[in-house]
């Protein structure tokens, strides 16, 4: 298939030709073998391409896609010291938009620094200290924050929005943080410095509404209860902007009042409202009835699209993780704080084994309950054949403990001590309330939703979901033996086009001429991710779960390729993403 726009007439060599790729457009087009020219950072021709590469690609036997563009990440810390963004570099993704339920680091007044960081370790569990020590403060505005990561070099894209609990306490100070009604004035203030931010660059304004999310004192974040005339001030103020997307994360409870304010705000100010959705393990239908109300507000119409998540949110439980079924009993939390090497040998020790067995777990509330005792809901990830973040019911430890006479906690222990003390449990805990995927595949189906949720850069002792785009590939398309898969050029569509075209980025996420020459070059069947594993690269140490991936045979960015085989380049093509941005001339005229 040749593409109908050619952009190489008169060319007499492209600065990269990737020859005999099986291409996956992002269009949702049948799959077709071409070579891809690119030049300038474009792509200028896809088809067959007569002229020499001043550097050519032999993609004979892989799959090429665009670049995958991850909506929803919280590297707003890590962006400010890290050129690679990892783990999400490692697994395709070229664009990611962070500043994602409502947190993140600007505006910020000089004294509230270490608040906002305190703020961010409790929603997203990452290290305060590794904060503390990376992030250097040369801004106090959202704009000045925006002129601080246009300055820095790096791997792949970056977006941001402007978080809703920041701005808050900017303005409100401790009324803000402690979430106190905002006045009129307030307001006022508020929605300028949104409206700033989004005239600057930001793509849009993130919000939290979930008493999931706490700071570290235990507070909700600044804005979870914020009033409708607060939620409408700022969306006005991103209409009056001329762009941005409104984002959530909210326990739409009731939902029926949720949907009335995000059906008013984007209905009157044309703003698209984006919530994350989720299967409760209360309520294992309650998500067809949220799009259910997005259908209706799309009708009257709202712009309201629901992000999902391709698989649970799944932590994974280990003696190094953030929380273990464990941590509760006196025996182990005397061992806690001894350095790992010296904490495992301790482990090891009959006696102190059935000492941490013997004992009850403290109270630690509902989640701390399944974190400890959910033995129903807990299983080994890593099999012989890879991991399983789709086993069944009958494949829980609580399962096994019934089948082998074991005590439950006592094969979680054995399973934590595998790999010198580095194995790990998983422990799906939302989104996997009926212990299969059918519900995502109709979700992921749906066509008021879009593909998210994957956290990258934070949850860093707990959960490694950055890994997503890599796992729609492998499971979605290619291993899933328990229900329906998607095709692959659904799944590529869907973590491309789909993705960008939320936030108004329409100069990438396909391939054709004229698109910014963002590529991954897989070999499909070599596809894999690896088990995860505890690093301490962060700064001052600090620790995070990460997951790499095997098959990326090259990324490349801008035209340069960033990754080859897995192993950095060296090259730093990316750029700060100041705003939407248009499609090609040619590919507004199709």
């Amino acid at each position: 298939m040749t593409s109908a726009w050619n952009l190489d007439r008169g060319r007499t060599m492209h600065d990269l030709v990737i020859r005999n790729g099986r291409v996956v457009d992002g269009a949702e087009t049948p799959a077709f073998l071409a070579d891809i020219a690119i030049d300038n950072g474009k792509i200028t021709a896809v088809g067959r391409i007569p002229q020499a590469g001043r550097r050519e690609i032999d993609a004979g036997g892989l799959i090429v896609t665009p670049g995958w563009v991850d909506i929803h990440t919280h590297y707003d810390g890590q962006v400010t010291w890290d050129p690679y963004l990892a783990p999400s570099s490692w697994h395709g993704v070229t664009t990611a938009v962070m500043g994602n339920c409502g947190v993140g680091f600007a505006p910020v007044r000089p004294d509230r620094h270490a608040w906002l960081i305190e703020l961010m370790e409790g929603v997203e569990d990452i290290p305060g200290a590794a904060l503390s020590e990376g992030i250097q403060w040369t801004w106090e505005t959202f704009p000045q924050y925006l002129d601080s990561l246009e300055g820095q070099p790096r791997v792949i894209d970056v977006a941001t929005q402007v978080p809703h609990g920041a701005v808050r306490a900017y303005v409100m100070g401790e009324r803000g943080a402690r979430n106190e009604p905002a006045t009129a004035e307030d307001i006022a203030e508020m929605s300028r410095i949104v409206g700033e931010g989004v005239a600057a660059g930001a793509l849009g304004f993130s919000t939290s509404r979930t008493m999931l999310h706490l700071a570290k004192d235990g507070e909700p974040v600044p804005g979870t209860f914020a009033a409708e005339d607060e939620l409408l001030g700022i969306g006005r103020a991103m209409g009056q902007a001329g762009h941005g997307v409104f984002e959530m994360a909210s326990d739409m409870a009731p939902a029926e009042d949720e949907f009335n304010w995000m059906r008013s705000l984007s209905v009157e100010t044309g703003v698209p409202v984006t919530f994350g959705l989720l299967q409760s393990p209360v309520k294992a239908d309650g998500w067809r009835r949220l799009l259910q109300l997005t259908e209706e507000a799309r009708a009257q119409g709202a712009q309201i699209t629901a992000q999902i998540a391709c698989r649970p949110t799944g932590m994974v439980l280990g003696w190094q993780s953030t929380v273990h079924p464990f941590i509760g009993r006196d025996t182990y939390r005397k061992l806690a704080a001894l350095p790992f090497a010296e904490r495992i040998v301790q482990l090891r020790d009959a006696e102190v084994r059935a000492r941490i067995l013997a004992e009850p777990s403290r109270p630690m509330g509902a989640i701390g309950m399944i974190l400890t005792q959910g033995f129903d809901r807990m299983f080994r990830l890593e099999h012989a054949g890879g991991l399983d973040y789709e086993p069944r019911a009958e494949d829980s430890i609580a399962a096994l403990a019934k089948t082998t006479g074991q005590a439950p906690d006592a094969i979680v222990y054995d399973m934590l001590m595998e790999k010198d003390g580095q194995g790990y449990i998983y422990l799906p805990l939302l989104n996997y309330a009926e212990f299969n995927f059918d519900h995502i595949h109709e979700m992921m189906t749906h066509s008021n939703t879009v593909l998210s949720l994957s956290d990258g850069g934070a949850h860093c002792g707990v959960i490694c979901d950055a890994s997503f785009p890599t796992y729609m590939l492998t499971h979605w398309v290619r291993d899933r033996s328990r229900g329906a898969r998607l095709s692959l050029e659904k799944v590529v569509s869907m973590q491309t086009r789909d993705t960008a075209r939320l936030y108004g980025l329409h100069d990438r996420g396909t391939l054709a001429p004229g698109m910014k020459a963002d590529l991954n070059l897989i070999d499909f069947e070599k596809l894999a991710i690896l088990a995860p594993e505890m690093a301490f690269d962060l700064p001052a140490q600090g620790r995070r779960l990460i997951q790499r991936a095997q098959g990326y045979v090259a990324t490349i960015v801008e035209g340069v390729v960033t990754f080859e085989n897995g192993e950095a380049t060296g090259e730093m093509p990316g750029r700060l993403i100041r705003g939407p941005q248009a499609a090609p001339m040619a590919q507004a005229a199709e």
